[in-house]
């Protein structure tokens, strides 16, 4: 699909609806380098998104290998003529520049809560449309995209149920969702906190939500298998020697170990290597959940 024929939806207190005229939107005479939809209150800011650049940008080995297996889940997208992608919670658009170096025949745009972070990814991706909403109540219209990808999003929605829904309401029949969330509930800890995660998750749960929602679930794993061991360790060290700092202490501590394990050499071999062998084999545990949802071609909606 052309975005110049996708159905914006009309911004509020604005009546033209708005037309994508390839660097920018149209909206009547007026031009809006995005489209948005109002902010809410929300578990993320400005300064978090400073920090987590400046300390990993695009190259921390999690998120390489974050983004292949969102790249993975949406191939399959790709061999369809005229399939459009959402990428909810773009951030800066590193996952959206993978999906366009790599799967070049897919019409990619994406979606953050925070004006300043939209408008920040317009700027870096020039010729991609954005828009800004609260994915609770998301204002695009039913079955209008064809595969949506939202990483590390759920934790930071208070009502995930509704958020997820809203993804199974937006897609085609068909689509595809490849959703990543941080596991494990008792791993909680200061980097959770300070990230303002509202949880962490059990693959179960997971799972469970998005078949009740009307998912089919396509495939369920873990990211970061091979290097769970350690992690569970560094995570119960740091309950217990930093869970009575003050939140700037808990901030600095965070910037560190993003730093820390951003260099790593080990990291980043066991994680190439569980990209060899996730294709082969579903991780019973890890340090992120992850699931490949589609939603039926054949069923009565909601």
């Amino acid at each position: 699909m052309k975005f110049a024929d996708f159905p914006w939806p009309r911004v509020p207190n604005k009546e033209p609806t708005p037309v994508w005229v390839g660097n920018g939107f149209r909206v009547g005479s007026e031009f809006s380098e995005i489209l948005s939809y109002g902010e809410s209150e929300s578990a993320w800011s400005d300064e978090l998104t400073a920090m987590h650049e400046a300390e990993a940008s695009s190259s921390h080995p999690i998120d390489l290998a974050s983004r292949a297996l969102a790249v993975r889940s949406i191939q399959e997208l790709a061999n369809r003529l005229g399939q459009l992608v959402l990428d909810i919670g773009c951030s800066s658009g590193f996952l959206i520049h993978d999906l366009q170096t790599r799967l070049p025949t897919l019409s990619v745009f994406g979606a953050d809560y925070l004006v300043s972070v939209v408008v920040s990814a317009a700027r870096r991706n020039p010729g991609i449309p954005f828009v800004q909403f609260d994915l609770r109540k998301c204002p695009l219209p039913d079955k209008c995209v064809d595969g949506v990808t939202a990483l590390n999003v759920l934790e930071h929605i208070d009502d995930d149920f509704t958020a997820l829904s809203e993804i199974y309401r937006i897609l085609t029949p068909g689509g595809i969702a490849h959703v990543e969330v941080p596991a494990g509930p008792s791993c909680f800890d200061l980097y959770d906190e300070v990230l303002m995660h509202f949880r962490r998750y059990r693959l179960t749960d997971l799972i469970a939500m998005a078949e009740r929602i009307g998912f089919e679930v396509r495939s369920a794993t873990h990211l970061g298998f091979l290097i769970y061991p350690a992690f569970r360790v560094v995570k119960l060290r740091n309950r217990a020697r930093y869970s009575g700092l003050p939140l700037t202490e808990k901030q600095s501590v965070v910037k560190r170990h993003i730093n820390t394990t951003g260099s790593s050499l080990l990291m980043r071999i066991a994680l190439g290597a569980e990209l060899n062998l996730g294709r082969a084999l579903r991780f019973p545990f890890g340090i992120r959940a992850v699931v490949k949802l589609s939603k039926p071609k054949n069923r009565n909606e909601r």
